[in-house]
């Protein structure tokens, strides 16, 4: 059943791609190390796609600008896969799946590929699963990834450690949404995209406009970058090719002074790091003696017997025995 040829992948053959991410997402060990395989094999053809963090406020409605993009950008050519991150959530596994049924043009475009959040507790978490995800779909042809956080809180930064372009979408509410917005968010963003802006909004967008313009002069951006307020509305189509033409500048002039390459690496790189991080934490909790003694040590820590510094130090003797 999980046999996946990855010719099949590079051939842009969705089922075997989905078989591919089901071996990646896999609590399973034997099929964890397939998808590894499979992924190594296919890393070379990978790499070749944008990658666009979205995030936004509940009600902003980022299914239906996701939908707009995505249609649009398959209008143009391009090949789109649509991926979650939800590490706050792991008891529902976040919205995705009605965004699935919402995004209801889309997810039925043969150019298009939409793939739920996996649940938590494996190897690297969700994080990890969709940056896995987005090489095997990068493989496949997908040269426009779109991930979209479905949680709130640490899945912005989730997402924005993962993505060439982080975009954060806003309603036109001017100052009152300035207050709520987190300081963090914006030193994230590279664009501030409000949406809605159509009917009796269209006055109060250009106000708010300003109000994020002025935010986001204060806050450092990266050397090359300067994050820029785009004005849309999903439900009308508005402006849709402005969004799409403001982020191939970006990638344009990132290529040119080696920005894009370099942000690369340095996520990969604190990739491992997290995974070395993650790996050690599986064999010390799989180590038989380590298995017996660690309830007796969180005991004595409870107790106040001995101090938390010296029960993990003994932990780790014992590992490294």
């Amino acid at each position: 059943m999980y046999k996946v040829d990855e010719k099949d992948i590079l051939s842009g053959n969705r089922r075997a791609l989905a078989k591919a991410i089901t071996l990646i997402e896999s609590k399973r060990d034997d099929h964890r190390i397939k998808g590894q395989e499979l992924l190594e094999k296919v890393l070379p053809s990978s790499g070749n796609s944008i990658r666009i963090g979205i995030t936004g406020t509940p009600g902003v409605g980022k299914s239906t600008f996701i939908e707009s993009f995505g249609l649009y950008l398959i209008s143009k050519g391009h090949k789109v896969a649509v991926l979650a991150v939800d590490p706050s959530s792991p008891i529902s596994g976040g919205s995705i799946m009605g965004d699935k049924t919402r995004m209801e043009m889309l997810s039925q475009n043969e150019n298009a590929f939409i793939r739920p959040s996996p649940s938590s507790g494996s190897l690297g978490g969700v994080a990890g699963k969709t940056r896995e995800t987005a090489l095997l779909c990068e493989a496949a042809g997908y040269d426009v990834i779109l991930i979209e956080t479905v949680g709130v809180g640490q899945s912005e930064f989730e997402v924005a450690s993962m993505v060439d372009f982080f975009l954060v979408l806003m309603l036109p509410n001017a100052g009152d949404e300035l207050q709520g917005i987190k300081k963090g968010i914006l030193e994230l963003a590279d664009s501030i995209v409000i949406n809605k802006v159509d009917g009796d909004s269209i006055n109060l967008a250009s106000q708010t406009k300003a109000h994020y313009s002025g935010a986001l002069q204060i806050i450092h951006p990266t050397s090359f970058w300067r994050p820029e307020v785009q004005l849309i509305s999903s439900l009308e189509n508005k402006n849709i090719d402005g969004v799409w033409e403001m982020i191939q500048r970006y990638k344009n002039e990132a290529l040119k002074n080696g920005e894009l390459q370099e942000k690369r690496i340095n996520q990969n790189k604190n990739w491992m790091q997290k995974l070395i991080v993650d790996l050690i934490d599986i064999k010390l909790k799989q180590h038989p003696k380590v298995k017996t003694e660690l309830p007796q040590l969180e005991q004595k820590v409870t107790d106040g017997k001995t101090t938390p510094y010296l029960a993990a130090n003994k932990i780790i003797e014992l590992f490294l025995k």
